[in-house]
């Protein structure tokens, strides 16, 4: 029998970064290991930027993650806050991309639905729906660890959904022109 898929799910964050790691067997999900990564507000951005990545790499060099679930960026009010999270996003990227991982980006309001079945849950919502897909006691703590472990359920669910065909296009069901019978 072959090992369980691993996936690494981020929350990325310049100063908290969640992070949650997941086995999947292709039904069954079982939570590994989760919890933060912090930078010091303090610290300039370069060097904060370079914790994050190291702190990705240690993590993707302990579990060798199969696929890597990154929430995407949402946009803030604050335009500086979204330029910012940018950055520690690409940081992260860079330390999956070197490590030749499967990236998945999920936008916010896809790891919420896929998580609770509402794109507009709360955090609250999204804690207590985890804690029940991996049938845990409790919500891992704090709620940035529990965002990342959600982006890695939401690969999980993505990836145990079935094929579906393509679907015929609007051009197949129309009957030919008869402009376009005359031309054969």
């Amino acid at each position: 029998m072959s090992r369980p898929s691993l996936v690494l799910g981020i929350d990325p964050g310049t100063a908290v970064t969640g992070y949650g790691v997941v086995a999947f067997d292709g039904r069954t999900s079982t939570l590994v290991e989760c919890g933060v990564l912090r930078t010091a507000a303090r610290d300039p951005l370069p060097n904060r930027l370079v914790e994050l990545y190291a702190g990705v790499e240690e993590l993707i060099a302990r579990h060798r993650p199969d696929t890597f679930a990154i929430e995407d960026v949402f946009y803030a009010r604050n335009v500086r806050t979204t330029v910012v999270l940018g950055h520690a996003r690409g940081a992260i990227l860079v330390a999956a991309q070197q490590a030749a991982l499967t990236i998945r980006e999920y936008p916010p309001s896809e790891i919420k639905k896929a998580i609770t079945g509402r794109g507009s849950a709360t955090k609250e919502q999204v804690q207590f729906m985890v804690a029940r897909l991996l049938r845990l006691k409790a919500p891992p703590q704090p709620a940035d660890a529990a965002d990342g472990v959600a982006a890695a359920l939401c690969a999980c669910l993505a990836s145990s959904l079935p094929s579906l065909p393509a679907m015929p296009t609007l051009a197949s069901f129309r009957s030919p022109s008869p402009r376009s019978e005359r031309r054969r």
